[in-house]
């Protein structure tokens, strides 16, 4: 099992920039798929971004070109670094994981494990 932690949520205005960031506990870091998810009051939790254990990535297309997910696996940490922010992007953002003994990551948004949340909010 692992637990997740975000950090870096805050409050910035439109085409402004945050990090976040999820540590993870455990020794097996390297096997777990990663990703974000978000959710808006009112809205369906959505995916954001993923990322496979051989680092390859994946995003929402709303949101290409403006976030990058990485993953520091000496650190156990995953990062969610976003660029020119939009009001849109105001959400309740959460990382994800799920053990893949193989290696492999199925591009489907499907984890079993989610940390508490941190809050971004984007004014115009």
């Amino acid at each position: 099992q692992v637990q997740l932690v975000e950090s870096g949520g805050g409050s910035v205005q439109a085409g402004g920039s945050l990090r976040l960031s999820c540590v993870a506990s455990g020794s097996t870091y390297s096997s777990y798929c990663m990703g974000w998810f978000r959710q808006a009051p009112g809205k369906k939790r959505e995916g954001v971004a993923g990322i496979e254990t051989d680092g390859s990535t994946y995003y929402l297309d709303s949101v290409k070109g403006r976030f990058t997910i990485s993953r520091d696996n000496a650190e156990n940490t995953l990062y969610l670094q976003m660029n020119n922010l939009k009001p849109d992007d105001t959400a309740m953002y959460y990382c994800a994981g799920r053990l893949s003994y193989s290696g492999y990551c199925p591009r489907d948004y499907e984890f079993n494990y989610l940390g508490q949340g941190t809050q971004v909010t984007v004014s115009s």
